[in-house]
């Protein structure tokens, strides 16, 4: 079952790298985020992606919101989160190139166990890539949903920051 508007988000946790090696580069120090209590008493933005380094991901989803990260937050949001079906090496190094650091935190759902809690899961199998998140977007206050778009398959409309933006 899809989580719907006026729900609390399930507790579970995701993974976080935000450091990097000094000496090669690499991402290390992964974190588990218990995503209900970092989502307590806080305005959210989260959006999920199909996979890192994906096109439309790449090209659209993730720079809007870099992009607007100041705009979202002089609306009162306290955090944006992506999460993605990917392993927590590749969001650290996905947000790296992108520029997300500070504006956009980047949380790996390796095993799809959080995006299958929320409902949001999709089955990718016949294109080589497995369980992935659907394309959405979610506005949640101290971890209730306020604004879920979800995207149709090949679509981009309710869950690109203009959508966000005009939600809030």
């Amino acid at each position: 079952m899809t989580i719907q508007i006026g729900e609390t988000i399930p507790a579970g946790h995701v993974m976080e790298c935000s450091a990097f090696d000094p000496d090669n580069g690499c991402p290390i120090n992964p974190e588990k985020i218990e995503v209900l209590a970092a989502a307590k008493g806080r305005k959210i933005v989260m959006f999920g992606v199909p996979g890192a380094f994906t096109p439309t991901c790449s090209l659209k989803h993730l720079p809007g919101y870099i992009e607007a990260a100041a705009t979202l937050k002089a609306k009162g949001v306290d955090e944006i989160w992506c999460i993605s079906v990917n392993d927590h090496f590749v969001m650290a190094a996905w947000g790296r190139e992108q520029g997300a650091a500070d504006k956009v935190r980047m949380f790996a759902d390796g095993s799809a166990e959080y995006v299958t809690a929320l409902g949001l899961d999709r089955d990718l199998h016949a294109n080589g890539m497995g369980t992935r998140s659907q394309r959405f977007a979610m506005i949640m206050n101290d971890g209730v949903v306020q604004y879920l778009g979800v995207e149709a398959s090949g679509k981009f409309e309710v869950s690109n920051v203009e959508a966000v933006l005009a939600a809030l």
